[in-house]
């Protein structure tokens, strides 16, 4: 199974925000993490090896208001899904909140399962989009466009569709073992031609391309029954 989705809950409501950081991880698929002001969140985004794959922000803050807090973070590059919160139900600011840059806009009181719906449909477009950006040990994967880019040396790595599919899906394990059932089912589909050779010959080929000594395995690592992806050197990308 994937991995929890890191989401940064921006909202000075403190028992608001400690409800849905409870919800949002009682069955383990997002990973929340508060911020009581703008403030904090800035410290939260910036933090070393900090990444947040959403972010759910309040209109009204103490320290100043949501919308140009958004316009910020997409002028400094920040691509992630902006799912703005308001308790006030008005054309003019959910058209303010969009134009600043947010993806989504609820109004509060809302249904938890609402609110579910519309960050996994945030995270499945942003998944699929050109500015989904994923750190993966040495290199920045974006896997919209099958590729890795090595930024130390320059270097850029062309992965096919399957190669990529493998990855990605590795890589939202959080660095648990996926069996190779899992990944010949998610990145084949049910198809009884398809064996564990296959997956097998497309790992060998992605060690060739991404690991610097492909005979001593460090990043796509073999575990009993299936592969892990390591999660060193990992840190946060301005898009992540």
């Amino acid at each position: 199974m994937p991995g929890p989705r890191p989401v940064l809950i921006v909202d000075d409501d403190t028992a608001l925000s400690a409800t849905l950081a409870e919800q949002l991880s009682l069955e383990g698929e997002f990973a929340p993490v508060e911020a009581a002001s703008l403030a904090q969140a800035e410290a939260r985004l910036t933090a070393d090896g900090a990444r947040f794959d959403l972010i759910l922000l309040d209109i009204r803050l103490p320290d100043g208001d949501g919308r140009d807090y958004c316009t910020r973070l997409r002028r400094d590059g920040f691509r992630m899904p902006v799912v703005m919160l308001t308790g006030v139900d008005s054309e003019a600011d959910v058209v303010s909140g969009l134009d600043a840059g947010a993806n989504d806009f609820i109004v509060k009181p809302f249904r938890l399962n609402e609110l579910l719906a519309r960050i996994r449909a945030q995270l499945r477009g942003y998944d699929s989009s050109e500015d989904a950006v994923f750190k993966v040990g040495p290199y920045l994967f974006r896997p919209s466009a099958k590729q890795l880019h090595d930024q130390a040396k320059g270097r850029r790595i062309r992965l096919t569709e399957k190669e990529a599919a493998i990855l990605k899906f590795l890589y939202r394990a959080g660095g648990r073992p996926v069996p190779r059932t899992v990944l010949l089912n998610d990145v084949w589909g049910y198809n009884s031609n398809v064996t564990t050779h296959t997956l097998e010959t497309h790992i060998y080929r992605l060690r060739q391309k991404i690991e610097p000594n492909p005979a001593e395995t460090r990043l796509l690592v073999t575990e009993a029954g299936g592969y892990r992806l390591e999660q060193f050197e990992d840190s946060a990308t301005p898009g992540a």
